[in-house]
């Protein structure tokens, strides 16, 4: 009786304390190949039995999915140890298993370790260690890290760009006087107020739309802040509005009226520059921004919605590059007041400027209008009618520049410097450049701004709708063109080539031809989409495999195409979803756990993943690998 008192109390000792500190790992030795290493640390006075016995010995179990298969058997190394002739595990234990990893991006290797762990002749009831090592794929994951960074890092470039741009602007430069009349007058703390004007600057521009951003996260979430920005890039609305906003300031910009904030914003805030101290500082900095709205908002505007694809960071990232860049000359002079007597005079030169950015805002203006065109499929700025456009925007510059055109403000001009020339010579080689896209050149440099190529009515060479090799391929409207088909159907893609609109539809024609599928989660706004369209997709090796080794799915998820009723989604929290955008972006969030554009996966015909996601990378080569898997 007491023997068998002490045993259960030993057996629940042994129970509940760590008779096996469990660790595991995964090491990538080579191609697809990855190894399993789980190590175990054995508690004083206790061991284990090894794999190799077959009642009681450690077990390994790697669960397998549709990316890890096992490759060969678990092997163990430990130094063996002997209890009553039995050979046993004590100290360190490790289990390796040979495993391959096929796909891209992320993958997780789980599984589980049992073990008996024993003390004497006493031995515990079987434990387990379950274990999930996440693996970045080695390629694909740092492409897609390197190609996001690099996207950020353009959009940085761009806004730094604008930033500086902005001081040669008739809204901003009249506010160097000021600046350096304040800071000439300042008898103490001069540079630490100088520096502070120069964060107060960039605090009044970052500030207010990391707040937004921060509000939309915290109230709804990651998924809430994402819908609100694919809403504001791909609604008609925001994207009408923004386009009238552009033409407005476009013509502010011309001459025809001026834009300016209530008078009596400006007036306080002038009026408070007037205080002494910080405060002083703060009100110059808020008078600063005030006044040149006119010129910094639509700019502003077009680097926000340029970096809101879903992301918190961007948008406050990318303004915090454009504020620090406009901030730096101000508070450069207020550090040396001095150096404004070397600076040119307001003159004609700054209407000059002004109406440059005026022909920019049009063209600029012109990609708010296209992108509700193609959401909405109204055919009212197909790519021909945009190129048309930008070509007699761009050649109209050309001549204003040449001095040949003039506007209400602008000073006469005697001639014609070296580099208003440079200028000249580079407006119309763009022009000449942009002329064979009218025949269906691809424009290749200029893909992510211009309307797809299937909008356009002629391609030189190319095949009409409807004529041999493409029957099915469109679906034609009553201006006999292509047009988005219905959901479901059969849908035409760049380049020739065809594809589904509905995930189903595309896993049956896969499996009856024994083909993979070719997911593109994709967006009529998307501008990395057609650039990835027109550079990768474009490749002859890329444009074979797709042709010949899979069936493409492509899932728009900003088309405000309204579906039949019994098409209808409805989603677990009950919202029921009627167009074809929401339903593809609730489909792609929850079957691929995704929610921005462009991504690529592969599947086979029973719809498991093969490999994926692959962002946006114009890496052809490894984009040819990507579809090799």
């Amino acid at each position: 009786m007491i023997a068998h008192i002490l045993t259960t109390l030993l057996a629940l000792v042994l129970q509940l304390s760590p008779s096996v500190i469990w660790k595991a790992a995964v090491n990538h030795t080579e191609g697809d190949r990855y190894q399993l290493v789980v190590s175990g640390e054995i508690a004083k006075d206790y061991y284990v039995h090894p794999m190799s016995d077959p009642n009681v010995g450690t077990l390994l179990e790697v669960n397998t999915t549709d990316q890890v298969f096992l490759a060969g058997q678990p092997v163990e190394e430990y130094t063996p140890s002997d209890y009553k002739g039995e050979e046993v595990v004590t100290g360190r234990y490790v289990l390796r298993q040979d495993i391959q990893i096929n796909g891209t991006g992320k993958a997780a290797v789980e599984g589980t370790v049992t073990w008996s762990a024993c003390s004497g002749d006493f031995c515990g009831m079987p434990e387990d260690y379950e274990f999930s090592v996440p693996v970045a794929l080695p390629g694909e994951a740092g492409h897609d890290g390197a190609t996001k960074a690099g996207n950020l890092w353009g959009l940085i470039l761009e806004a730094i760009l604008w930033g500086f741009l902005m001081l040669l602007t008739p809204c901003v430069f009249p506010m160097v006087p000021m600046t350096v009349s304040f800071f000439i007058k300042q008898e103490s703390g001069g540079r630490f107020k100088a520096l502070m004007y120069g964060v107060f600057i960039i605090l009044l521009y970052t500030v207010p739309i990391s707040i937004i951003i921060g509000l939309t996260w915290l109230v709804g979430g990651e998924t809430v802040t994402a819908d609100i920005f694919n809403w504001l890039s791909t609604h008609w609305l925001p994207n009408i509005l923004f386009f009238l906003i552009f033409m407005a300031f476009a013509a502010s910009f011309f001459g025809a009226f001026e834009i300016v904030l209530p008078s009596s914003w400006t007036t306080k805030a002038d009026s408070g520059s007037s205080k002494g101290g910080l405060l002083g500082v703060f009100f110059l900095a808020l008078t600063l921004v005030l006044v040149s709205f006119s010129c910094t908002g639509p700019i502003v505007g077009t680097v926000l919605i340029k970096s809101t694809q879903g992301e918190f960071w961007t948008p406050m990232v990318t303004m915090l590059a454009f504020s620090v860049a406009f901030a730096l000359p101000f508070a450069l002079l207020a550090f040396f007041p001095s150096v404004l007597k070397k600076l040119p005079k307001s003159g004609g030169w700054l209407n000059s400027v002004k109406v440059v950015l005026g022909f920019v805002e049009i063209a600029l203006g012109l990609k708010f209008l296209s992108t509700a065109d193609q959401t909405y499929h109204w055919h009212l700025l197909d790519r021909e009618i945009y190129l048309a456009i930008w070509i007699v925007c761009f050649a109209l510059l050309g001549l204003y520049l040449l001095g040949k055109i003039r506007f209400k403000n602008d000073s006469p001009l005697e001639y014609l410097s070296v580099g208003r020339l440079a200028l000249v010579i580079a407006d119309f080689t763009f022009v000449l450049y942009l002329l064979p896209g009218l025949w269906g050149a691809p424009l290749k440099a200029l893909s992510g701004y211009l309307p797809p190529l299937e909008t356009q009515d002629f391609v030189l060479g190319a095949r009409m709708p409807g004529q041999a090799g493409h029957e099915g391929a469109y679906v034609m409207d009553g201006n006999d063109r292509p047009s988005l088909p219905l959901y479901g159907s059969e849908v035409s893609l760049p380049h020739g080539l065809t594809g589904y609109s509905k995930l189903e539809d595309g896993l049956a024609a896969a499996k009856a031809s024994g083909r993979k599928v070719f997911v593109d989660i994709t967006g009529h706004g998307c501008v990395n989409c057609r650039e990835m369209e027109a550079r990768v997709w474009s490749d002859p090796r890329v444009l074979q495999r797709l042709q010949n080794d899979y069936v493409i799915v492509s899932l728009y998820v900003d088309d405000k195409t309204k579906l039949p009723e019994e098409q209808w989604v409805t989603t677990e929290s009950g919202k029921v979803l009627k167009d074809v955008g929401r339903v593809n972006s609730h489909l792609v969030l929850n079957r691929f756990g995704v929610n921005s554009q462009p991504n690529y996966f592969l599947l086979d015909g029973d719809g498991n993943t093969l490999a994926g996601p692959r962002g946006y990378n114009l890496d052809t080569d490894a984009f040819v690998k990507f579809l090799d898997l």
